[in-house]
């Protein structure tokens, strides 16, 4: 297994739908000053829930991998041959099924009561939780192939190292660390081309 950097310049968080993706890519942003981009408002997803086209999401993947410095919360399997191999580091949270699987209802029904924009301006509904293509589905649908693709990764050695997380307490701790580690004397965060959100 490749050795992890120490202050990585592009980190790709990946892992099963509902375990916390964009919450730990925000707060490694956040912690380490690097400018962060979301798979799905910046590339993925238009308003009125309209997906953009594969070319489309392409491109916009190649612009947000062709910078030297970045932190995103996903990748989607179109465009995911862009990204990893420009990665420095990918975090990979591998948490058991029922706990990314709670997460993920917790924070969908969270959603549809408080009309909490996803991305974009796009809303959850019901109707779409309930829908056949809904969030749910495609967490069942993607379980095994994440968790595969992933070790996969770590397995290879011309795939960028891989940290991978079974617990949420391990990566809050890690996180922890990179705040701390980044806020030492005479660390100064570049500004991003992005605000933090």
């Amino acid at each position: 297994m490749k050795p992890i950097p120490v202050n990585p310049s592009r980190v790709l968080f990946y892992g099963v739908t509902g375990s916390g993706k964009s919450s730990a890519a925000r707060a490694y942003a956040a912690a380490s000053g690097l400018p962060e981009f979301s798979a799905d408002d910046d590339i993925g997803w238009l308003p009125g829930w309209q997906q953009r086209s594969v070319e489309q999401q392409r491109q916009l993947a190649g612009e947000v991998a062709a910078r030297e410095r970045w932190v995103l919360d996903s990748a989607y399997g179109v465009w995911r041959d862009i990204v990893v191999p420009r990665a420095e580091l990918v975090v990979a949270l591998d948490y058991p099924r029922w706990l990314s699987l709670a997460r993920l209802v917790r924070r969908s029904l969270r959603r549809v009561i408080t009309r909490q924009p996803v991305c974009n301006g796009n809303v959850e509904t019901l109707a779409r939780l309930c829908a056949r293509d809904s969030i749910f589905y495609w967490h069942f649908n993607s379980f095994a192939r994440k968790k595969r693709v992933f070790k996969e990764w770590q397995a290879s050695p011309d795939m960028p190292p891989v940290m991978a997380f079974r617990r949420p307490r391990d990566l809050d701790d890690w996180l922890a660390g990179v705040a701390t580690a980044a806020s030492g004397p005479g660390d100064a965060a570049e500004g991003s081309g992005r605000p933090h959100r």
